[in-house]
């Protein structure tokens, strides 16, 4: 078996010390051009790779962070990772990417396994509503960001939409328009944000003096295009169907459409619909979708430089915890009716 090889065998190599060598990766500055130059071109002829856990088992933090999130398949998770990447990248650090899958149990399994390998900070999207993940990283003493929930104690930093008004928007954009029978559907309700946006709908009905049964909710045990056909032929089963429709995310909305095309129900004369998220393809849409709009790769990246600044702070224990709440925008398209509400943030796309 060929042996590994270290950084005393760079050092010999390039005829310096085994601290000029390590000063290369990691204070530069200090080195001279023609010594990086005779260092790095050791590097490449003996092919040396350097060990992060050996680095972290010496006291330096690791250049990896994680960003822990609860489906990989929805375009909206994938542009916060990019919008991490994009900080971490500047900072010149690497992103391991998690994915949950909606399911609290598997997001405390990869909590385990970042602890275990004591990377450098996580993003974490939350699934698990008791809070279990969070305690356990900081129990660890990992540096941590939570997106995507708007409640997660003043003690931890975080980035999130406000969903409760998310739902609220959306609701009252049909309310506007006159519908009084309406469907909401939803994710798995074990999901903060599900629940926050399911307030937000009973709050726009609250201040429209409508009753709680001006809107009925159907649950999906998961929030993707399938789940959200399923709930489009429910929702054309109901013996009183509903004239206006608000999905919880533009997924759920992209399959109900189909459903509704499919048994020939036209949007938005027949039903409106209305998303959440305005992924990129809710605009490329058959009908193009009203949605809910949330920055996620900008999410993404103000979460990432919360934990690159937490984490690269001479002093860690002076760090401000921020907690950053950004306000959602209704996206009008030809899936709902086009009628601006007093006060509210509405665009026509």
């Amino acid at each position: 078996m060929k042996q590994r090889v270290g950084m005393v065998d760079v050092a010999r190599e390039a005829g310096v010390s085994l601290g000029t060598v390590s000063n290369v990766y990691n204070q530069p500055e200090k080195v001279s051009p023609d010594t990086r130059l005779r260092v790095q071109a050791a590097i490449d002829r003996l092919g040396y790779v350097r060990s992060e856990t050996a680095r972290v088992l010496r006291g330096r933090p690791s250049r990896i962070m994680a960003v822990v999130v609860h489906d990989l398949a929805n375009p909206f998770c994938i542009a916060l990772v990019q919008g991490a990447e994009q900080a971490a990248r500047r900072a010149g650090l690497g992103v391991m990417v998690c994915n949950s899958a909606g399911d609290p149990a598997e997001e405390l399994r990869y909590a385990s396994l970042l602890i275990e390998h004591r990377i450098r900070g996580a993003l974490i999207a939350p699934t698990d509503s008791t809070g279990q993940t969070v305690r356990a990283m900081r129990h660890s003493q990992i540096p941590l960001v939570v997106v995507d929930d708007c409640k997660p104690g003043r003690d931890v930093c975080s980035v999130a939409v406000d969903d409760v008004l998310g739902g609220e928007l959306a609701t009252t954009h049909l309310l506007a328009a006159g519908h009084r029978s309406i469907v909401f559907v939803g994710g798995p309700p074990h999901l903060p944000q599900v629940r926050a946006r399911s307030q937000g709908t009973l709050r726009a009905l609250a201040q429209a003096r409508l009753p709680a049964s001006t809107v009925t909710e159907l649950s999906c045990e998961e929030m993707t295009v399938a789940a959200g056909r399923d709930a489009g032929a429910r929702v054309l089963g109901m013996p009183n169907r509903p004239t206006g429709i608000f999905c919880a995310n533009d997924l759920l909305a992209t399959g109900v459409l189909q459903a509704l095309f499919e048994a020939g129900v036209h949007v938005p004369d027949d039903i409106a619909l209305v998303g959440y998220d305005d992924i990129e393809h809710a605009a490329a849409a058959a009908v193009p979708l009203t949605s809910v709009r949330r920055p996620a790769r900008f999410m993404g990246t103000r979460a990432a430089n919360l934990l690159i600044d937490k984490t690269s702070s001479a002093s860690p224990a002076v760090h401000t915890h921020q907690q950053v709440i950004l306000r959602p925008e209704l996206v009008v398209r030809r899936s709902s009716p086009r009628r601006d509400m007093p006060g509210a943030l509405v665009r026509h796309g």
